[in-house]
């Protein structure tokens, strides 16, 4: 059942940038390699340009394609998912990226396709 919107996903895309940026911080990640820390931070000021770029509800500067987003999306899921066993990351610093990497690729393989009006 796919229902996660175009709109839906533009109402998501703000709060989860902030939140790879902050919750970092409020978890104390980085104990089993710092990178833990820097790479969702980094993420989060990526995420909130993209979607400040996105041709969406919420975009400010609409330049880049919906779909060129969800592919990015789909990308940070997989080097999220990736990342622990890559950079050896353990224990809380693993768990915060296995959630996120799953979180996002379920909202993406959720997407509800366009329906184009002729």
């Amino acid at each position: 059942m796919k229902f996660v919107t175009k709109k839906i996903h533009a109402f998501l895309d703000y709060p989860v940038a902030i939140a790879l940026m902050v919750l970092p911080f409020l978890l104390g990640l980085g104990s089993s390699n710092p990178l833990a820390l820097q790479l969702s931070v980094a993420t989060g000021v990526a995420a909130f340009i993209l979607t400040l770029l996105t041709d969406h509800q919420l975009g400010v500067i609409r330049v880049i394609p919906y779909k060129f987003h969800l592919i990015v999306d789909f990308l940070v899921a997989i080097v999220f998912i990736l990342a622990p066993f890559i950079l050896s990351f353990e224990g809380l610093d693993a768990y915060y990226y296995w959630i996120n990497g799953g979180a996002v690729l379920l909202v993406v393989s959720m997407h509800k396709p366009e329906v184009a009006i002729a």
